[in-house]
């Protein structure tokens, strides 16, 4: 009995270490997964209305709507406020946002709006979006000038991955001609 028992506890730890060492990393690939940022506030009332970038009203659910630049937190970026434990998602853009790391919140009413202010907060980040939703989405919008410089920071991006990409699949012409 004392050898089943030895058996057991093997396995046991085998399955431990084997579950450990193949546990998924946070993609760091857009940045850390705890901020500290800069957020304002924004309601349906304002001139932007009540619908999102993607044309969905505004949420003030269980997951609410988000604002951002694009290029910084790309759209469905999932986070949640550390003090509260209010989940948002990015699902909007707006004109002040750009260039910035500011986050702006949606509330559902102007009093909220207004009560919220002005605050930085830590956020923590539980999944980052897509940068490549976020340029099907905007490409179609450059006439803009807010939504160009979004697709330049986002082009700008991809193209160091895509010069590591190749670089990894032929040396030769990841390297830099030399004059003779």
């Amino acid at each position: 009995m004392p050898k089943c028992l030895n058996l057991t506890f093997a396995g046991t730890i085998a399955c431990l270490v084997v579950g450990c060492a193949t546990q998924s990393k946070t993609n760091l690939a857009s940045g850390p997964r705890l901020q500290n940022v800069r957020t304002t506030a924004y309601t349906h009332t304002e001139s932007g209305g009540a619908h999102n970038a993607l044309g969905s009203y505004l949420s003030g659910r269980h997951v609410m709507s988000a604002a951002s630049d694009w290029s910084r937190y790309p759209l469905g970026t999932r986070f949640r406020i550390a003090d509260t434990n209010e989940e948002y998602v990015i699902d909007d853009y707006g004109v002040a946002l750009i260039g910035t790391n500011t986050i702006d919140l949606y509330k559902p009413s102007r009093l909220e709006m207004k009560g919220w202010g002005v605050r930085y907060i830590d956020i923590d980040i539980l999944q980052w979006g897509s940068e490549e939703q976020s340029l099907k989405v905007l490409a179609p919008r450059c006439k803009h000038r807010c939504v160009q410089q979004m697709v330049a920071s986002l082009r700008q991006k991809k193209t160091p991955q895509k010069k590591e990409l190749v670089a990894s699949l032929d040396p030769k012409k990841a390297q830099p001609k030399k004059k003779t």
